[in-house]
C-alpha cells in the first residue's frame, strides 16, 4: 500500500514539475524584452538566472504555504471509514496533518519550484540580447 501511495505521489510530483516548468517558461517568455533590456544594460547571465530562480522559489513558497494551510484546514482530524459489503468488515482511519508533514510539503514545493525554474532561468540567460529585443 505504501508503494502505491509513493508511486501516485511521484507521478503527481512529475505532473506538478512539468506544470511549473510550463508556467515559468510562459512567465519568462512574456518578459523577454525586460530581461533583454537588463542584459543590454550590462547584467550578466548569472544575475538573470538568480532572479528567475528567486521568483520561482517565491511562487513555490507561496503555493506550498497555501497548500499546506488548505490541507491542514481540510484534513486535520478528518475521520472516515470504508466498508466491505462481502465480508461486512470495516476499516476506519483518521488523518493527522502535523508540523512535520506540513514542513515536508512546503520543502517539496520549494524543490519543485527550484527544478521548475532552473530551465527557464538558463534559457533566459542564454538568449541573445538582439534576438530577445526583437521579440
Amino acid at each position: 500500500m505504501l508503494g502505491l501511495g509513493l508511486l501516485i505521489g511521484v507521478l503527481m510530483g512529475l505532473g506538478a514539475l512539468f506544470g511549473g516548468i510550463n508556467t515559468m517558461y510562459t512567465a519568462v517568455a512574456a518578459r523577454t524584452k525586460e530581461i533583454a533590456t537588463l542584459r543590454a544594460l550590462g547584467f550578466r547571465g548569472s544575475p538573470v538566472v538568480v532572479s528567475v530562480l528567486l521568483e520561482s522559489l517565491l511562487i513555490a513558497l507561496a503555493g506550498g504555504a497555501l497548500g499546506a494551510l488548505g490541507a491542514y484546514l481540510a484534513f486535520d482530524g478528518f475521520e472516515t471509514a470504508t466498508m466491505n459489503w462481502q465480508s461486512f468488515s470495516q476499516v476506519a482511519f483518521a488523518f493527522r496533518v502535523g508540523p512535520a508533514l506540513l514542513g515536508l510539503g512546503v520543502l517539496y514545493a520549494l524543490a519543485l519550484g527550484l527544478v521548475g525554474g532552473l530551465f527557464p532561468a538558463v534559457r533566459a540567460a542564454r538568449m541573445p540580447v538582439a534576438t530577445a529585443l526583437r521579440e
